[in-house]
């Protein structure tokens, strides 16, 4: 297999900088291209996808899968606290909340122990409705 050469563009730079800044916050590469384009910065879609892509390889960048037909959301994990606990998915206004909760890890040990099945809380997200839209 062929190793590309990897170019540090300005491009790059700018959408791994604005990532950076965003500190342990959400984004989907939709609302990344917004966010961008609301500062000023013309980045291609193509080339935010990529770069998302590059940074989530290099481990710097966390995917959380959606459902079917919703875009994947990430997290920038380079020095981030965010660690293995379940996060919550609004279904009305999409927000990603993390969980740290005593808990849930008593409940994800309580199935490993009980039931002999190992839970991955990087890959588990509990759908629901957050106190915000459920107030408005």
């Amino acid at each position: 297999m062929k190793k590309t050469a990897q170019y540090s563009t300005r491009q790059r730079r700018v959408i791994e900088q604005y990532i950076a800044s965003m500190g342990d916050s959400h984004f989907t590469v939709d609302s990344l291209c917004a966010a961008l384009l609301q500062k000023g910065e013309m980045v291609g879609r193509t080339t935010v996808y990529r770069c998302v892509e590059r940074l989530k390889n290099e481990g710097k960048l966390r995917k959380y899968m959606q459902n079917a037909g919703e875009s994947a959301c990430y997290q920038y994990i380079n020095g981030g606290h965010c660690q293995e606990h379940f996060h919550l998915k609004c279904e009305n206004c999409g927000d990603l909340i993390h969980m740290d909760c005593h808990d849930m890890t008593n409940l994800a040990e309580h199935i490993k122990s009980h039931h002999g099945f190992a839970i991955n809380p990087l890959k588990t997200v509990l759908y629901g409705v957050c106190e915000r839209c459920r107030t408005k």
